[in-house]
């Protein structure tokens, strides 16, 4: 049986190659009897400045488990742990016994609609992927033509094209949830185009420079297995039968005739869910994460948790993960360590901010999300779509200080919370252009409160560091969806309407890419349990 081994502590300047020595060394054992290893997971100890330490959970099979433990009782490591361990596995269940017509169709490309995708066309089912918009080669020169200053395209940018929002969100692999499904998530991240480390890394992370070979890779093996992805191709309305069954889907190319839809249309398809709420799907408002984004020079984040240069070199660019407790908690959210300021715009005539990094996190600029949870009772309104037009207040607010250029906000930190306007313009990532404005024009008032009470706690915590030549830049309103797609908790499907799947961050359910996808393979897995293949 494989063991854990717990608690491995490497110093910044040792080779992970040379990890299976340091594990018989710690055990007491020969190199030659330990057999088979792989690392479990790989985390820092930051806790002592001047003296970090990667710390490593392996698993290890050995060639004579009896004599193995035997000996390493005697002489391993007192602060070593060993235990039996054997890893959870994945399977996904047997096809049920309700026949389907139709191949199932998935609404959009993101991380759940991909991740579904694939799981179905594993098991024969042949799903058709519908894309509101392009590849992700061309959505890319898109994006890049837009940064430089060119027109926008509402069906190619930041959100909508293949890979969805999460193509250009930095590629954070963290999920806070654990097991088995996750790790057959990053697995499948990992043999397409993603890095082996993202399998046991504490803060995993892609890139978003990577993320698109990894979005290509999973389209080619749906296409491999029988799967179909057509690109350009927008639903615009359900078609139901009388009594509430899916009969199949109005698009921009035509009716796609449907007994199966799983809809993974992500959180800025405001189009898409005002037909929804048309037809009558069931659909609750729920609090979402809303506030703007802080932008600090990357040298600064680095001396703070580093202390020294020599560090940086060794383990790139610092990040952190914060909270100010107070009436209403601002904390940090997609912190973008050597990131870049982007436009998270879905709509003309509406502005709104987030950050991405490439893989090597080299920009000169750290980046996140200060945000607050907005509970229901604050939105202007108490139909389904009230939160959604608290977003679009302050987006189009951004848009018009943006003088409809689509050029960014920005203000001093000390100024915004000096209530003075910035005199100067100041420094930022931010590709296309920035204009100075008050960013408490951006933001609801608890959201304001919260910033002005919050910010002076994170920069005490950080002995005046965190604000100094801080920008603010906002709004930062795309953080979670601000409705909840109401389903069934076992079959997942909504009430009432027999073959519609909401699943992913458009319906609620997840909140990052991981937890997106996670949320897919198990509306995939229960496709699966109910329906049997399609013949057609």
């Amino acid at each position: 049986m494989p063991l854990r081994i717990s608690n491995l502590r490497l110093g910044l300047d040792e080779p992970e190659a040379a990890l299976p020595e340091f594990i018989a060394k710690a055990l007491g054992v020969p190199l030659a009897d330990l057999g088979p290893w792989r690392i479990l997971r790989k985390s820092l100890d930051a806790r002592v400045k001047n003296s970090f330490h990667f710390v490593y959970t392996a698993e290890v099979t050995p060639l004579d488990e009896a004599d193995f433990l035997k000996r390493a009782a005697k002489t391993r490591r007192s602060d070593v742990r060993v235990e039996p361990y054997r890893e959870p596995t994945f399977a996904l269940p047997p096809p049920g016994n309700k026949p389907l017509a139709h191949r199932p169709v998935i609404v959009g490309s993101g991380p759940a609609g991909l991740v579904a995708g694939f799981f179905l066309a594993q098991q024969g089912y042949r799903p058709i992927v519908l894309e509101r918009g392009p590849a992700v080669r061309q959505r890319i020169h898109d994006v890049q033509r837009f940064d430089a200053g060119g027109p926008f395209n509402p069906e190619s940018n930041y959100l909508f094209g293949e890979g969805g929002a999460g193509t250009f969100s930095d590629g954070k692999l963290t999920c806070r949830s654990s097991g088995p499904e996750v790790r057959r998530v990053l697995e499948l991240f990992a043999q397409c185009k993603g890095k082996p480390s993202i399998l046991y890394d504490y803060r995993p992370h892609l890139g978003s420079n990577r993320l698109p070979a990894v979005v290509k890779a999973i389209r080619r093996r749906i296409e491999a297995m029988g799967g179909e992805i057509r690109f350009n191709c927008r639903v615009e309305d359900l078609d139901l039968t009388g009594d509430g069954q899916i009969r199949g889907l109005a698009t921009s190319s035509g009716h796609v005739p449907a007994q199966v839809v799983l809809l993974a249309i992500g959180h800025s398809a405001r189009d898409t869910l005002s037909m929804l709420v048309r037809r009558g799907v069931p659909i609750v408002p729920k609090p979402f994460q809303m506030g703007v984004r802080i932008e600090q020079p990357q040298e600064n984040v680095n001396r703070f948790n580093y202390g020294s240069a020599e560090v940086k070199e060794k383990l790139g660019s610092a990040d952190y993960n914060l909270v100010a407790r107070g009436r209403h908690d601002l904390f940090t959210f997609c912190m973008c360590a050597g990131g870049h300021v982007i436009p998270s715009v879905s709509e003309d005539g509406y502005f709104c901010t987030n950050g991405m990094s490439l893989s090597k996190r080299d920009s000169p600029f750290a980046n996140s999300g200060l945000v607050v949870t907005v509970p229901v009772d604050e939105f202007p309104g108490v139909d389904v779509l009230a939160g959604v037009r608290l977003q679009a207040t302050y987006e189009r607010r951004a848009y018009e200080l943006g003088r409809g250029e689509y050029i960014c906000p920005i203000q001093w930190a000390d100024d915004f919370l000096a209530g003075r306007p910035s005199t100067s313009l100041p420094p930022s990532s931010y590709s296309r252009g920035l204009v100075k404005a008050e960013i408490a024009e951006l933001a609801p008032p608890l959201i304001l409160e919260a910033l002005r009470h919050g910010l002076p706690i994170l920069d005490r915590r950080w002995h005046g560091k965190f604000l100094a030549d801080a920008t603010l830049v906002g709004p930062e309103s795309r953080g979670s969806s601000p409705i909840r797609m109401v389903r069934d908790q076992i079959t997942r499907e909504s009430p009432g309407i027999d073959g519609l799947y909401p699943v992913g961050e458009g319906a609620g359910y997840a909140g990052g890419i991981v937890s997106a996808a996670v949320d897919g393979l198990r509306s995939a897995a229960a496709i699966i349990r109910k329906w049997v293949v399609a013949s057609g």
